[in-house]
């Protein structure tokens, strides 16, 4: 290729082509291809580089943690996860209809997995994605509303196809985070598609935003059109611990037994039971847990996990 070709191409920005010519030429000459044939081949190398380049600007302004894939998720780890909903959504056919999907699950179970990776589907089929999780949401809205720049912010998160919120749920939300999301899901509402994830119960999200209004504002407008996606079962991330012999975390079983079940923690006594009072309760005494048994520890995430199935 001479230098004044390589030149042209340059100025063109034709620097898929340019890459291929080479091979191209060496190939037009060893099996006869017509002008029309060869133009051809080489319109298309420049196409399919432009199309790379493009899906890794889209990824890399979506903002994702890592690189998730569908191909890459263990489904015989859980077989309870729903499958062909995942796949359908995959499908990026919730986008065309501008519906939202919120995920629901204790933590663990693959959400985070899942939403990132179809939010990957959904750049490698032309959409502008944009993920983050709930504290980062709720962190640039303050932030720039101390520079004055609310607006610029807000149409950051109203400009992607697909917005993913993810870790709703985690731990309480600053004050004013129940205004932020707010202003968000009301501003896409019915016209661009927003994916969010919860490991709580919708019933608690007026607790974590400090704000019931808001949460009964965001909840009403947000599952509206929205599909729900539920998910149980063990943690996905400690798959490999579970294979390599250690025992699994048992988080598809309710973490302590509902109030008035008969079950009670071995380290605790009654919670209103005083020490040397000499005072007892009016009622009888808690049931003994069977022999052997062992409930686990964390309540909460029982009635987390209760809810998630109903």
């Amino acid at each position: 290729m001479n230098e004044a070709l390589r030149k042209t191409l340059k100025q063109l920005r034709l620097s898929g082509l340019l890459e291929s010519l080479e091979v191209r030429l060496q190939e037009a000459a060893g099996h006869g291809l017509s002008h029309g044939e060869f133009l051809e081949l080489i319109l298309q190398d420049e196409l399919a580089v432009r199309g790379d380049r493009q899906l890794e600007r889209r990824f890399k302004a979506a903002e994702f943690r890592e690189k998730k894939s569908l191909e890459d998720f263990d489904w015989s780890f859980n077989p309870s996860i729903p499958r062909k909903q995942v796949y359908d959504l995959a499908s990026c056919r919730f986008l065309r209809e501008a519906r939202d999907v919120l995920w629901l699950g204790p933590p663990g179970v693959g959400k985070s997995f899942m939403v990132q990776a179809i939010g990957y589907q959904a750049i490698k089929a032309g959409y502008t994605v944009y993920y983050r999780s709930i504290f980062d949401l709720v962190r640039d809205f303050l932030h720039d509303e101390v520079l004055g720049q609310e607006n610029k912010i807000l149409a950051k998160y109203l400009k992607p196809e697909l917005l993913i919120v993810d870790d709703m749920g985690m731990k309480q939300l600053p004050r004013r985070s129940g205004e932020c999301l707010f202003e968000v899901v009301m501003r896409r509402y019915e016209t661009r598609s927003t994916m969010m994830t919860s490991n709580r119960p919708l019933e608690d999200w007026g607790k974590l935003l400090g704000d019931v209004p808001s949460a009964t504002a965001i909840l009403d407008r947000f599952l509206h059109h929205a599909e729900l996606v539920r998910m149980t079962g063990r943690s996905y991330r400690l798959r490999h611990q579970s294979a390599s012999g250690a025992e699994p975390l048992e988080d598809s079983k309710p973490a302590n037994a509902p109030t008035g079940s008969g079950g009670k923690r071995s380290s605790s006594k009654p919670a209103n039971a005083l020490t040397g009072s000499g005072g007892k309760r009016s009622s009888s005494k808690p049931a003994n847990a069977p022999t052997g048994s062992n409930p686990p520890e964390n309540e909460e995430a029982g009635d987390q996990e209760r809810s998630y199935a109903e």
